[in-house]
């Protein structure tokens, strides 16, 4: 089987609200959306942003669609840029949980929920570059 994350599918009570937070945060356009959901296509995958009923109907789940123990990172090519993104994100709609600083393990990242408290790491690692089509390859 492939290495391969096809769809990341995050609930969202308000997808208006999201859409805005996605858009005018981080720039990103839906490359499709209706009444219940938008996807973005991303560099590999695609993020999909879902009404929270309907993704719990498309799941035969009930009320288990809520923000969990994981965070979604967006890597940027230099140290300087963590901040201003963060800064960014809060301005659409985010709520700013950690301001960018350098953690015990190198780098530079803080983080960021989105309007429906989905956690977003931004992050810089000089191991980790970033090509041009926005794929980051894990180095050492």
């Amino acid at each position: 089987m492939q290495n391969q994350i096809s769809v990341i599918t995050l609930g969202v009570v308000d997808l208006e609200r999201s859409r805005r937070f996605y858009t005018q945060g981080f720039g990103w356009q839906p490359v499709f959306e209706n009444a219940e959901i938008a996807f973005y296509q991303m560099n590999g995958f695609v993020l999909g942003t879902f009404q929270q009923a309907s993704l719990e109907a498309d799941m035969n789940r009930s009320g288990l669609v809520r923000p969990g123990a994981f965070s979604l990172a967006h890597n940027v090519p230099t140290q300087e840029q963590v901040q201003i993104v963060l800064d960014q994100l809060a301005s659409a709609g985010g709520r700013i949980l950690r301001n960018g600083d350098a953690p015990p393990h190198g780098g530079f990242r803080g983080y960021v929920a989105d309007p429906d408290d989905h956690a977003w790491e931004i992050a810089w690692n000089p191991s980790w570059p970033i090509d041009a089509d926005g794929h980051v390859t894990f180095g050492l």
